[in-house]
């Protein structure tokens, strides 16, 4: 069974939202961006993940915008589900932008990252840089990796959202950027059941296939 849910932030009480405690063994739940658990690389750090990796589910999350990217970059690539991922520990792992999955029989897509409109906190982290913005070579392996499947998966799941549906989030919000017209592209050569996304800190379903996540775990269990 599939789950999913919105941004941790790296806080331990996100792993006591509603439901959580009703995954079993050999479920996944997915985080839809700014997990933020990896983060300073110090031994606190490297406890919780360790006891989140023991789970007796599998972890797994898109990167967000705010995230230590280098830090990511140097867990190991590994073989997961059909595609891609980073072993972070245990049964953690982050899925990698523009990579696809088969997952409890159901194909997902992921395409992490997304604009982040805090750059005060990209300028004082030092760590963070810039990299949370899509780059040509991971929107060509999205594209190859959905030609696998003619364009047709189960679950779309990003940090950010598609330009078409960023307007009913915030109907005066009109920048976009590369990220935003990068969904847009999947959004209209994709078929799929279901698209998750994060970020925007809400529980809200944009009729008919959008689901915007914050603190609400949803199961995936499309018709």
């Amino acid at each position: 069974m599939i789950w999913v849910t919105g941004d941790m932030h790296g806080e331990m009480s996100a792993f006591k939202r509603e439901k959580i405690n009703k995954i079993k063994k050999n479920d996944s739940l997915i985080v839809c961006g700014d997990f933020g658990f990896v983060w300073d690389g110090s031994k606190e750090e490297k406890r919780r993940l360790k006891w989140i990796g023991k789970r007796k589910y599998t972890v797994l999350f898109a990167d967000g915008c705010n995230e230590n990217f280098l830090l990511l970059d140097s867990y190991p690539t590994v073989d997961f589900a059909g595609g891609k991922a980073r072993k972070i520990s245990g049964n953690l792992m982050q899925l990698l932008r523009g990579e696809t999955y088969e997952i409890d029989g159901k194909v997902i897509f992921v395409f992490g990252g997304g604009q982040n409109d805090n750059k005060e906190l990209v300028v004082s982290k030092g760590t963070l840089s810039t990299p949370e913005s899509p780059d040509r070579s991971e929107v060509e392996n999205g594209i190859n990796n959905l030609l696998k499947y003619d364009n047709k998966v189960d679950l779309i799941v990003t940090h950010d959202a598609p330009s078409s549906i960023k307007g009913f989030i915030n109907i005066d919000d009109n920048e976009q950027e590369y990220i935003h017209v990068t969904l847009e592209n999947f959004k209209n050569t994709c078929k799929f059941k279901m698209w998750c996304f994060g970020k925007y800190h809400q529980d809200r379903l944009i009729p008919p296939y959008y689901q915007q996540l914050f603190e609400k775990v949803m199961r995936f269990n499309p018709i």
